[in-house]
């Protein structure tokens, strides 16, 4: 039997059906976003908050998101360019910082809801997991992780993110699997390693071998860390005064940017119908007064 190559009628074009755009794009994973966002029946109208956490090359995003009808509704933020402002002015994308950025948002959507001096979360970072404690007035502010389309690795930053807002006072449902330190031979997580992440030590332990092997590497790679007189010995006690900065005033302040006077236009502005009428006349008496000399030359 010879080999039919399948049609695709008019019937099937004409049902075909798009996949949504942000699908399309490569974007969302609506298998994941509907768990996440499917809320039962019986709690009506009460919202199912997700803490979404996202990287950049320059800039971490963590936010506090609820679904509705009408779209995703944003209550609180914190973002990885706030940090220079708590006394950390380099490194603003790795573990260290992501947890930074999460204790950050944990602690001003606990301020914004008032619960901040009922729920503390974990002061001193230890590495050792972390699980808020019910008090006997509110429940705390529980959130489901939403980490988008990154691979789930141990040690990621996504999970540095958690740990934050979970020493921040978020009730996270979460596993310590994926922590930075856990071992998958001895199954249990390390808390000295999972601790050496969080106050920047594989960083300085970076910078130490770099400076000793090569030296010039080093001066190109941690350029911006040698302009501010931060070496790998004062790491530690860096990200100590950021945390305590950050749990003292964890509010998000506007910017003093101020806004252009003029804003610059890249295309042409459209004209009104009189404007557009009068520039044509002008042409056109333009041209007339240029064949009008040209006939004068002609007469000469």
């Amino acid at each position: 039997m010879a080999f039919v190559k399948a049609q695709k009628t008019k019937a099937y074009f004409k049902r075909f059906q798009v996949k949504f755009k942000r699908r399309r794009e490569g974007k969302t994973d609506y298998r994941a976003r509907n768990r996440l966002i499917n809320q039962d029946k019986n709690k009506y109208n009460t919202p199912k908050y997700r803490f979404v956490v996202r990287f950049t090359n320059k800039d971490i995003i963590a936010q506090v998101i609820s679904a509705s009808i009408t779209g995703d509704i944003v209550l609180a933020a914190a973002y990885g360019h706030e940090l220079p402002r708590y006394g950390l002015e380099v490194g603003l994308t790795n573990y260290a910082a992501a947890y930074c950025t999460g204790l950050l948002l944990a602690r001003r959507v606990l301020k914004m809801l008032e619960m901040d001096e009922e729920y503390e979360g974990n002061v001193e970072a230890t590495g050792e997991d972390f699980s808020v404690e019910p008090a006997e007035s509110r429940r705390p502010f529980r959130a489901l992780l939403d980490v988008g389309l990154v691979r789930t690795t141990t040690g990621n930053r996504v999970f540095g993110a958690l740990k934050g807002a979970l020493d921040g006072g978020l009730d996270i449902p979460h596993s310590d699997k994926r922590f930075a330190g856990f071992s998958k031979d001895g199954k249990q997580l390390d808390p000295e390693v999972h601790r050496k992440y969080i106050y920047g030590g594989h960083v300085a332990a970076y910078m130490r071998n770099l400076m000793e092997d090569e030296p010039e590497k080093y001066q190109t790679h941690f350029s911006e860390y040698i302009k501010r007189g931060i070496e790998a010995d004062d790491m530690e006690e860096l990200y100590k005064k950021v945390h305590a900065a950050i749990r003292a005033d964890p509010t998000a302040k506007k910017s003093e940017k101020e806004l252009p006077k003029e804003h610059k236009r890249y295309n042409l502005k459209r004209l009104t119908y009189e404007e557009r009428k009068a520039r044509l006349i002008e042409r056109l008496n333009a041209l007339n007064s240029a064949a009008g000399d040209d006939d004068e030359d002609d007469d000469e």
